[in-house]
């Protein structure tokens, strides 16, 4: 038997058992509807009706349900209208507050016939207590009785709700079975506590117990409940919001890179709990699974109909059941998933991608779930303009490289060879009539071709991978500043302050550019022979910063002359820093040595694949 069709057989087991206990509750409904007598004093049963349904429409939630502090409201109505009465009053007023909450059919009768079925035989149970005295005391035994059946109905109806989250395919673990007992059991101990204070309070003789009597003894215990509703409903949202936080902030740290939603797995349980998810991200034309957790059919594609429809979803849409779905999430998850949210990103109007969620109880998600989800795709769109950006930029990033290496190899290569084959040709000429001119002719090109030959090995080592990208940062820093302290007896001191992080190849590329001409300039101009280098890794940006203690120069004068040459000075050092968001700074005194500092912010493109000059031939 595959996973899927044991999936499919629990959750048959589960509707089959949900559907016995709501034919055994309304069994018991309606054998006590005709045993209904005139009701005494109906306007204080009218208000145990209105304080049993405050209390049930404002439930405190627990691990996939909710509790209520309802239950000496119900134990009094036993008390004073007999079992009849409260059986029919609990389950019309859980029956009508599922109803309002939309919940789905099996659910609308399961839950009050779960509470009905928990009663009753709590009921029976104690019954078999009351001819046993335990205790002398009246008011004891009575407590005995009380908490025997507040146990044992609480006992019943977890054992009831916990043989349906067993039967069920999804996972119902040992921790969330201990959240729900203990939260059940604080609801318990309360319930307990002003069950005993009822009873004290009635062995005292304080006159007639009145409508006014039971009104302002309860209403503590519903504000209680109410109470005790809006702070968890406050928690679970603080908790929410502080979750979509949490992962918008991740997101924005993954941008660059290829896989930038692989840690979604648990982040967006964390916001909406849901059964599975899906995300499809569109590529050109074409339409890919970028994300899926849960039970998500990966193998499937997207038709043309599939197209048609997603470009119609321009907002946040919610399918309660799957009879209703429009058709893509209806295929792309299992059959045991039921109720659909569908959430498109899009950039500049048009839908770039579609994350779908899914639960397994038909019309299980709520408006606040809905947004929610939203809020979180909104995001993901931002992600990916954000990316597309980033690549865009590296893409010309290429491209002005390419371009700046066809300049150079038709400035000069390519203008030396001609040269030299116009030469030789002149040469061959020339060669019987005018030999010695000839030589000449010919020591000239030879020297013209061996400097193109400078040129051309010097366009390939531009070509290949850099240092940088060989081995790091790092590493190349240290093996550049070695070669020079074995060439030239310079004292270079390299300090790193912070955590090494990996940069995107073509920031190392540059600071490591910077760094080079840095100390080559160091050499040649300074007359320096200590040069300091720090590279620090700050919680915002980097920061490289070379100081030699030589003896300086005039940087007004440099910035004239860097215009009159082609080498890699100034002026390119800081076009290459702009290019990626960073600023250069040079502070240099005659006499006081220079020190030149690049800070480069981070804005989220650390740790990530990017575009560079090696990708260029493929």
């Amino acid at each position: 038997m595959t996973k899927k069709q044991l999936a499919q057989k629990r959750e048959t087991y589960a509707r089959v058992y949900m559907t016995l206990v709501s034919v055994v509750g309304s069994i018991l409904v309606l054998y006590h509807l005709f045993q209904l007598q005139l009701p005494k004093e109906p306007v204080i049963l009218l208000l145990f009706v209105t304080f049993i349904a405050i209390t049930e429409y404002f439930p405190i939630p627990v691990w996939k349900g909710n509790t209520t502090l309802n239950f000496p409201i119900v134990f009094t109505l036993y008390l004073l209208y007999g079992l009849s009465y409260t059986i029919l009053v609990y389950a019309v007023v859980v029956l009508a507050i599922n109803i309002i909450r939309r919940r789905p059919l099996r659910i609308i009768f399961f839950n009050p016939a779960a509470l009905i079925i928990s009663f009753f035989s709590a009921v029976l149970f104690t019954e078999l207590l009351t001819p046993v005295s335990f205790f002398n005391s009246e008011i004891l035994n009575s407590f005995l009785i009380y908490g025997g059946l507040l146990i044992s109905f609480h006992v019943i109806n977890n054992a009831i709700i916990d043989a349906v989250l067993w039967l069920r395919p999804q996972v119902y673990s040992f921790h969330a079975w201990k959240q729900k007992t203990f939260s059940e059991g604080n609801s318990a101990f309360i319930s307990l506590l002003y069950g005993y204070m009822l009873y004290i309070l009635g062995s005292q003789n304080r006159g007639e117990i009145d409508f006014f009597s039971f009104f302002f003894f309860f209403s503590p215990l519903v504000g209680l409940s109410l109470l005790s509703a809006v702070i968890s409903r406050l928690r679970r949202e603080k908790a929410r919001l502080k979750a979509l936080f949490s992962i918008t902030s991740e997101l924005n740290t993954m941008v660059p890179a290829e896989e930038f939603l692989a840690d979604l797995q648990t982040s967006f349980q964390d916001i909406v709990e849901v059964d599975a998810e899906v995300l499809w991200i569109k590529e050109g034309n074409e339409w890919t699974i970028r994300y899926a957790e849960g039970n998500v059919d990966t193998e499937r594609g997207l038709s043309d109909e599939d197209h048609s429809i997603i470009e119609t979803i321009l907002k946040p849409t919610k399918c309660n059941d799957r009879k209703s779905d429009i058709g893509i999430a209806r295929n792309c998850f299992d059959a045991e998933l039921n109720s659909f949210v569908y959430a498109p990103l899009s950039v500049e109007r048009e839908i770039v991608g579609m994350f779908i969620v899914a639960k397994s109880r038909t019309k299980s998600f709520g408006e606040e779930d809905v947004s929610s989800i939203a809020t979180f795709a909104n995001q993901l769109s931002i992600v990916l303009k954000t990316r597309a950006l980033i690549q865009e930029k590296e893409k010309r990033l290429i491209l002005e490289e390419r371009n700046r290496i066809a300049r150079d190899i038709h400035d000069g290569i390519a203008q030396s060879m001609a040269g030299a084959i116009m030469s030789l040709e002149t040469a061959e000429r020339k060669y019987r009539n005018k030999p010695e001119e000839t030589l000449e002719i010919l020591s000239t090109s030879i020297k013209k071709l061996r400097t193109s030959l400078i040129e051309v090995r010097e366009s390939i080592y531009a070509l290949r991978p850099y240092p940088t990208e060989r081995i790091g940062l790092v590493p190349a820093m240290k093996k550049k500043i070695n070669s020079i302290i074995n060439e030239l007896s310079i004292d270079i001191r390299l300090k790193i302050r912070g955590q090494e992080e990996t940069l995107s190849s073509m920031t190392e590329k540059v600071l490591f550019d910077v760094f080079q001409e840095s100390i080559a300039n160091s050499i040649k101009h300074s007359k320096s022979n200590e040069i300091d280098v720090l590279l620090s890794y700050q919680s915002e940006h980097i920061l490289l910063r070379t100081k030699d203690y030589g003896i300086g120069f005039s940087l007004f004068q440099e910035m004239i002359k860097a215009k009159d040459t082609s080498h890699f000075g100034i002026l390119n050092m800081n076009e290459s820093v702009e290019k990626i968001n960073g600023s250069l700074q040079i502070d240099s005194k005659e006499g006081k040595g220079t020190e030149v500092s690049i800070i480069i912010p981070k804005m989220g493109l650390e740790g990530g694949e990017t575009y560079d000059k090696r990708y260029v031939s493929r």
